[in-house]
């Protein structure tokens, strides 16, 4: 059978596009399709992210030291009436009988008060050759407080080498509006039983007013959580301290309802931050077949309680025929579909009572 020219032509250049296009398609055509962000994580799924990297924490041996508040107990050998329970007070001194004066044990391990008070006993004639032991038995001053949006906010004491992100993990982990960093100030003890925290010189970690390195008490170091729990360095996971305060601010959330392929609530750095429409319509994985964007709208709270209605027009945004608009905290951007197309305005107010039981992202700056 006979073909034109022409016809075979193409016919061959059809057969090698077949086959080469496979290959071309990834590097030329691909390239042009839009990048898809990837799914925030959940609060849990942040707080089993916390939990494992604060397992794999290192930990170094350290001895305890003694400090104001603490209950000690000193057992002299041979001694019964020096072999008591003992308090040390806010200046981490403590008595004995017999011995004059007090003895200074704050910032001192237990094998050192032994030593210091053996020497106070022997200088005052009191035993000749003492045989000191002490141990610690209820221990107050080595304490840290974990305040803010986290699930068990308390006081918890630092009986070895504790992390940012342990310490959170002992507070139960984030709530579900926390703020992407977390704020550490470093009070340190007036009796040296705490030392001066160190922060590492990285994009994670910066003490505010003061340059990367020591950090004298009174300052506050800045942990940028979300870095830290996306690099999973330990480098970054700052020490803490007794007489540390852990503060999680609360953050914004931005609501998305109605018809997005992942509707939710996205969290803000802060409750001061915005977001742009285009931004969380990326986050939320844009909007369903059946959607009618141009019939949006976003529900804002105002200070004297009424809800704001806002008309968007979603297609002339992500075509550019219009700006975008910025999204603030507690706002409610709605999205109808078909179905909800009569209705949606009386869904604003739907919209806004269930954000509390609203499954919340993380991860959005």
């Amino acid at each position: 059978m006979y073909f034109p020219s022409s016809f075979r032509r193409w016919l061959v250049t059809c057969f090698l596009l077949a086959i080469f296009c496979p290959f071309f398609s990834g590097a030329l055509w691909c390239q042009q399709a839009p990048a898809v962000p990837p799914v925030p994580a959940t609060t849990d799924q942040t707080n089993a992210r916390i939990e494992e990297l604060a397992r794999t924490a290192e930990h170094h041996p350290l001895d305890p030291t003694i400090g104001a508040g603490d209950l000690i107990h000193v057992d002299v050998f041979d001694v019964p009436d020096l072999s008591h329970d003992v308090r040390v007070n806010s200046a981490g001194d403590m008595t004995l009988p017999l011995v004059p004066g007090l003895i200074h044990v704050g910032g001192l391990t237990p094998f050192q008060a032994q030593d210091e008070i053996g020497k106070m006993l022997a200088e005052n004639g009191i035993v000749t050759h003492p045989q000191v032991s002490v141990f610690v038995k209820e221990q107050n001053s080595h304490s840290i407080s974990v305040v803010g949006a986290v699930q068990q906010p308390g006081v918890f004491q630092v009986v070895r080498p504790m992390t940012v992100l342990e310490a959170l993990a002992r507070a139960g982990g984030l709530d579900k509006d926390a703020g992407s960093d977390v704020l550490i100030t470093r009070h340190g003890a007036s009796d040296g039983s705490s030392p001066s925290g160190v922060v590492p010189d990285t994009p994670s970690t910066a003490t505010a007013g003061n340059s990367p390195g020591a950090t004298p008490p009174g300052e506050t170091i800045t942990v940028h959580l979300q870095a830290l729990l996306d690099t999973g360095n330990q480098a970054y996971n700052v020490p803490v301290y007794a007489g540390d305060i852990l503060t999680v601010p609360r953050a914004g959330i931005v609501y998305v309802a109605g018809a997005v392929l992942l509707a939710g609530g996205y969290t803000l750095p802060n409750s001061q931050s915005q977001m742009s429409i285009l931004k969380v319509l990326a986050l939320s994985r844009g909007v369903t077949g059946t959607s009618k964007p141009d019939q949006s709208v976003i529900f804002r709270k105002q200070p004297d309680g009424t809800t704001q209605q806002i008309n968007v027009h979603l297609n002339k945004i992500m075509e550019r025929k219009e700006p975008d608009q910025p999204l603030y905290a507690n706002d409610v951007l709605f999205v109808p579909d078909s179905a909800a197309k009569r209705a949606f305005y009386k869904a604003g107010a739907a919209a806004l009572s269930v954000t509390s039981g609203v499954l919340i992202y993380r991860g959005t700056q």
